[in-house]
């Protein structure tokens, strides 16, 4: 009898820490709800990676996501990637990326994108890149980027994005 109840009590355990885990990698600051950084692995000597995320604004007021730093990396930006006559063109968001009230912000392949500029060294599936997310108003906060193998099944396949490998007409 003792075997048995022990065994409940563990598995009771393990499925009221399962809430946790799953929301483990979320985040909050003020009123935005930072959902699942993550990253693909870049090759080493890369000079950019890109970082993803979703960002909700459960507040009355707009916030703006200015960048980030990372002791990975040189600098992180809010970036735009867009097609345009079979040209991709990534450029900077000017004065940071609007998060409206009640809105919700998908930063992920193909769109808004964190660049992350000078990476220190080759990300690796399993590695996490320890990330300082800034906000004009809601300031700042830390957060982990997951380096996973492959997207999350909310994010674009790399293929409709006309493909990455040597990105010809790139214009950065």
């Amino acid at each position: 009898m003792f075997k048995s109840f022990s065994r409940a009590l563990a598995a009771f355990a393990l499925m009221a820490a399962a809430p946790l885990a799953a929301s483990a990698h979320d985040y909050q600051v003020g009123a935005l709800k930072i959902g699942h950084p993550w990253s693909r692995p870049n090759p080493p000597g890369a000079p950019t990676a890109a970082g993803y995320l979703s960002i909700t604004n459960t507040g009355k007021t707009p916030d703006r996501l200015l960048g980030g730093a990372s002791p990975a990396a040189t600098t992180i930006e809010v970036h735009e990637m867009s097609m345009a006559g079979g040209i991709m063109r990534m450029r900077p968001v000017v004065g940071g990326l609007v998060i409206a009230p009640g809105q919700t912000v998908k930063l992920e392949p193909g769109g808004y994108h964190l660049m992350i500029i000078g990476p220190k060294r080759a990300f690796r599936v399993g590695d996490h890149i320890p990330v300082t997310l800034k906000f004009e108003k809601a300031g700042q906060i830390k957060v982990d980027f997951d380096i996973e193998a492959t997207a999350p099944a909310s994010a674009p396949p790399m293929s409709s994005m006309g493909g990455m490998q040597g990105m010809p007409g790139m214009n950065h």
